[in-house]
């Protein structure tokens, strides 16, 4: 019986041991790989319609074109979500994240032909990157400086607006794993994407969509200012 009971007790350690592996060897495939991810940023797979990244967005995420924004040191969970939201849901429902009247980005069809893994493997790379103090742009209006400070630090309590550092940080460096870094983002685009919020073209931020409505323009063009000050 002890025999028996032996050979049991060994046969259940090897069964074990083999799934310990087999969930080691698992976790180790699914792992994202920075550098296939600079590999695709750099170069792009253009044999499947996956343009370079490094083209919009710069060297290592920097990026100097105030359309784009600029990616370096993102949290990696937010990027792989936002890759993600540029996808259509369905057949039937659109993408989270649309242009100015709900056009396609011109994202969507980049990452319509990326890979999970593709996209797990930029996201980490470029989380990974340090934005550059030199390229990263500038508060540059005087006059708003007071009232970008004012909504960044405390709101606009009377129209139930949260401060933005509450979510972002103070320094605008944002929450690793689920608030952006606003810090050294372009002026010109953290209005654009507030004001796609306050529409609703950009769904994938319920609780931004609620702030930005209510915000007017001079509001969105102060804070957006003040924010990209931020460092």
């Amino acid at each position: 019986m002890k025999r028996v009971l032996s050979r049991f007790v060994i046969a259940s350690s090897l069964i074990a041991g083999c799934s310990v592996f087999t969930l080691a060897q698992a976790t180790e495939v699914t792992k994202p790989d920075a550098a296939k991810g600079e590999q695709l940023y750099v170069n792009g797979e253009m044999s499947r319609g996956v343009l370079a990244c490094v083209t919009c967005h710069g060297e290592a995420g920097n990026s100097t074109i105030e359309a784009n924004p600029n990616l370096a040191a993102q949290p990696y969970e937010y990027l792989v979500k936002q890759l993600h939201d540029f996808r259509p849901r369905d057949e039937e429902t659109p993408a989270l994240r649309l242009g100015l009247n709900g056009a396609p980005p011109i994202m969507a069809s980049i990452v319509a032909n990326m890979t999970e893994e593709e996209m797990r493997n930029v996201a980490f790379y470029l989380s990974q990157q340090e934005l550059n103090l030199e390229l990263a742009a500038q508060a540059t209006n005087e006059d708003t400086v007071a009232r970008g400070q004012q909504i960044w630090r405390g709101g606009l309590p009377d129209r139930g607006v949260a401060a933005c550092a509450a979510c972002h940080a103070p320094n605008g460096a944002g929450i690793p794993g689920q608030y952006p870094r606003i810090a050294g983002q372009f002026a010109s685009y953290i209005s654009d994407q507030l004001k796609l919020f306050r529409s609703g073209d950009r769904a994938n931020g319920p609780m931004m969509h609620d702030l930005a409505d209510r915000m007017n323009d001079a509001d969105i063009e102060a804070v957006s200012d003040y924010a990209a000050g931020l460092r």
